[in-house]
């Protein structure tokens, strides 16, 4: 009997408490396994409860529409017990990359990127947007409409950003007969239809891309770019035309970042070494420069973290593989003090 209770006492602390990394590292917990290939999450805090988005699929990339990728949506009251409150999906798109967000109106909204397969070659990107009053339920993802001379058919709004009324998103565009992407600032006010603010001429292969604004209406872009080339950290003032871009020394894959006080950065992202891929924080100052760093329990197929403070807390939600098939983390973390950072 009181080997049963131990070997139960254990099972439960390894569940639900599992061995501490660090002295910021508090938790970190799975929170759903349920398809062959689950990833490329993000976090937001809306109305009491926790909502955390990712793609459910059979692979990371899929074959035809046979294997279109969904987009599952949960929710928590404490981070510790989710429940699924939507499952979208489409016939014709591969649904992937969520980024939810709370538009200037109160509702959820859910930016998704679509993309066509057809024999596992892909022969259109369009992104798809849902919208819910209530968090509970979700409408069916409708396409974006990018306007006429910047839309190519190739085209992924990878994350918004709301500032007042106003949503910012960069597209990343490539139309099949060039080797390099290019990307765009865009903008919307509702969400559907977006409109050109700039372009940029960055190489090489930029395309995952996320914005944040500080309290001085300087906009900040963390640009991830490919054929294993350096982030970018760009920076502009209003209206957003002319921009100062600072290459970084390290690379990113499924950037996201929070801006912290004092001019410091949070920024999450795949941390590439030779001992195997990682999710990482890197906490740095507004040029991108690392002060510390923590790494979260992940390996193989990972990143992609949503990011939100929450009552003196970073949650981050993530994917990862290290424990099998990619599956959805939950990480709470207590931030580094600022003399820890200096």
């Amino acid at each position: 009997m009181l080997k049963a209770f131990l070997k139960k006492l254990v099972l439960f602390f390894l569940f639900f408490f599992p061995a501490l990394l660090s002295s910021q590292v508090l938790e970190v917990r799975k929170i759903w396994d349920s398809a062959p290939h689950n990833a490329f999450t993000d976090l937001i805090r809306y109305r009491d409860f926790f909502y955390c988005t990712f793609r459910e699929g059979a692979s990371h990339v899929p074959k035809d529409s046979t294997q279109n990728g969904r987009i599952r949506i949960l929710r928590s009251a404490d981070g510790l017990h989710w429940q699924s409150v939507a499952l979208l999906l489409n016939v014709i798109y591969d649904l992937r990359d969520p980024k939810i967000s709370i538009m200037p109106d109160g509702r959820l909204m859910v930016l998704i990127g679509g993309s066509h397969y057809v024999n596992g070659k892909l022969t259109g990107m369009l992104p798809h947007v849902s919208f819910s009053e209530d968090g509970k339920a979700f409408n069916y993802p409708q396409p974006v409409s990018i306007e006429k001379g910047v839309r190519t058919g190739y085209d992924w709004i990878w994350r918004i950003t709301w500032d007042g009324q106003t949503g910012y998103g960069v597209v990343y565009q490539s139309d099949q007969n060039s080797v390099e992407s290019r990307i765009k600032l865009l903008k919307t006010s509702n969400g559907i239809n977006w409109k050109e603010v700039t372009g940029f001429d960055i190489a090489p292969a930029p395309n995952e891309a996320s914005i944040r604004i500080d309290n001085n209406d300087n906009m900040l872009i963390l640009l991830r770019r490919e054929k294993s080339a350096n982030g970018m950290l760009g920076m502009s003032f209003p209206p957003y035309l002319r921009w100062k871009w600072t290459e970084l020394p390290y690379r990113l894959g499924g950037p996201n970042f929070i801006m912290l006080k004092n001019n410091l950065l949070c920024i999450g992202t795949r941390l590439y070494s030779s001992g195997g891929n990682k999710t990482v924080l890197y906490f740095t100052d507004n040029k991108g420069n690392i002060k510390k760093s923590i790494e979260l329990p992940s390996g193989g197929d990972t990143s992609y973290p949503g990011m939100v403070l929450y009552r003196n807390y970073l949650w981050v939600s993530y994917y990862s593989s290290h424990e099998g098939k990619a599956s959805i983390y939950i990480a709470r973390i207590k931030l580094p003090g600022i003399k820890d950072l200096k």
